[in-house]
């Protein structure tokens, strides 16, 4: 898969993860990676905050890419987040296999595409209440 980082179309997201190639509905699209902690840990870093690129995968196993920049698939956005940009709509889910999280096209992706993942409401819930809390 020929994927690049770019600019976000998302105001204020930062950089994000485009295609260069076209990619078939239901297809993987890239490996979500980074270290591997367990659940103690994974709550420790949410209370600090520093929990930009934390995934869940189950209760002893976690993945936090915060400090691997090379593994590109941190850099997929989530169109329904915070910000939205009218006509942008997520192409892909995170899904599980086994012991590893994969981004995976949930729709056909043009070439030059933004890779944008659907990161659950749960998680914008999340991040709106602890908005509001500070």
């Amino acid at each position: 898969m020929a994927l690049i980082i770019k600019k976000s179309q998302i105001p204020g997201a930062g950089k994000g993860l485009y295609t260069t190639k076209a990619i078939r509905r239901d297809a993987k699209i890239i490996e979500y990676r980074g270290e591997i902690i367990g659940y103690n840990e994974y709550r420790k870093r949410a209370r600090k905050e520093q929990d930009q690129y934390l995934f869940f995968v189950r209760s002893d196993l976690s993945i936090d890419a915060m400090h691997t920049p090379q593994y590109k698939a941190r850099y997929a956005n989530d169109a329904a987040g915070i910000t939205r940009v009218k006509g942008l709509r997520n192409n892909s889910d995170y899904i599980i296999f086994g012991d590893k999280c994969f981004i995976v096209a949930s729709r056909h992706i043009k070439a030059g595409e933004e890779i944008l993942v659907n990161y659950t409401r749960s998680y914008w819930d999340y991040m709106r209440k602890r908005a509001r809390a500070k």
